[in-house]
């Protein structure tokens, strides 16, 4: 069996890639650098040309050599290699006729509980949200910010004490709503400088969220380290992170309890995988980052499914995070798309592969749409981080 064909799938927001090959097998994979399609599309072709006429099964040796290749690396290049990995392992699973679970080991759990998104221009709306989740049957919400989703043409400015005082009752807020019967999973997105937020952390440790997560950004890793040493609520990040290494050094210095690989940017399931069984090691938790479409979500179910150490996983709802404006519907978009149960959970699904397929007509149903490159400012005119 050879690799027949590599072909980039732009539709909606998405990238996709198909790996064609010569017995008709055809494995499907996305990336999660989704501020750069075009650039990881054209460095998916540029990977063509080492691919095309190889072994597809040779999934491991195949990621060596194009992560070793050059010295170059990045969300561009590994957000294609993740796309590519996925893909070749969806290859493999179909031609023994296997889900890749079942080439991973097994699975150690037969579904995998679930986190809703919640979004909100204000606090009753994230409130709404939350109850809403809950009357769903989720058990945890998250992209659950106490700052909200503010429109980035909106210029930003609070006191140090409104910063402060007011995601602490946001928070006070979403406990009352969630009860007892629903975790949170408070998001931050990187909008606090450390001191920040350990003063946030001890105001909403009596709240008791399941995680804080990104609280400062992911640059500085000794950051990250000094506010897990000085605050009681497991700090959940690594969904930039785009090697194995990134997240050796985190785990190294004690700076998470909590990792989230994205499967369609830390290298596939391969890299994801890995990541995973260092966390394990540590006795960290994994909660697979996943903003992105059903096969990615296929793709996180895979380490979910293997990893013992698997906590939690994203499962985005109808909506992208900005205003109103709604995701492609899962089954117009790929057949065996994953499904909430009801109870917060989905089913891992045991068909070949990743046990999803793209629909034949979601190309034309769902025409790629450019991301706007667009960063929020402060009143002052410097750069928020939102």
């Amino acid at each position: 069996m050879r690799i027949d064909s590599i072909t980039p799938i732009f539709i909606d927001r998405y990238l996709f890639v198909e790996i064609a090959t010569d017995t008709g097998l055809v494995g499907l994979g996305e990336s999660g650098a989704w501020g750069f399609q075009e650039a990881t599309a054209a460095t998916i072709e540029r990977f063509s040309e080492y691919l095309i006429g190889q072994d597809p099964l040779k999934i491991e040796h195949h990621w060596q050599y194009l992560y070793r290749w050059t010295h170059f690396r990045g969300s561009v290049v590994m957000g294609a290699l993740s796309a590519i990995d996925i893909a070749l392992w969806d290859i493999a699973g179909k031609h023994f006729d296997a889900p890749v679970h079942a080439l991973l080991g097994g699975k150690v759990r037969e579904k995998a509980r679930v986190y809703s998104h919640v979004f909100g221009e204000t606090t009753d709306q994230l409130v709404d949200g939350i109850i809403d989740a809950r009357a769903q049957g989720f058990t945890a919400v998250g992209h659950l910010t106490p700052f909200l989703d503010s429109p980035r043409e909106e210029p930003y400015f609070e006191t140090h004490i409104q910063k402060i005082r007011g995601a602490t009752e946001a928070v006070e807020r979403y406990r009352e709503a969630a009860g007892e019967a629903v975790d949170l999973c408070i998001e931050i997105h990187r909008r606090l400088a450390p001191y920040e937020a350990v003063q946030l952390g001890l105001a909403i440790e009596e709240f008791t969220p399941l995680f804080i997560e990104d609280p400062v950004l992911p640059d500085n890793v000794d950051e990250m380290a000094y506010v897990a040493s000085k605050i009681n609520i497991p700090i959940a990040t690594g969904e930039r992170f785009t090697s194995l290494w990134d997240f050796q050094m985190l785990l190294a210095r004690g700076a998470a309890q909590m990792v989230r690989p994205d499967v369609c940017l830390v290298g596939g399931i391969t890299g994801a995988r890995k990541v995973a069984a260092l966390a394990e090691a540590s006795h960290v938790g994994v909660v697979p980052h996943n903003p992105l479409s059903p096969v990615s979500t296929a793709a996180c179910l895979q380490i979910a499914a293997t990893a013992p150490n698997f906590v939690l996983q994203e499962f985005p709802n109808a909506q992208w995070g900005d205003g109103d404006v709604m995701r492609p519907e899962p089954d117009r978009l790929v057949k065996g798309a994953a499904l909430h149960d009801g109870t917060g959970f989905v089913s891992i699904s045991d068909a070949p592969g990743i046990g999803v397929e793209l629909q034949a007509g979601a190309k034309t149903s769902f025409p790629y749409k450019k991301r706007e490159i667009l960063t929020r400012l402060h009143v002052d005119g410097s750069v928020v981080d939102q």
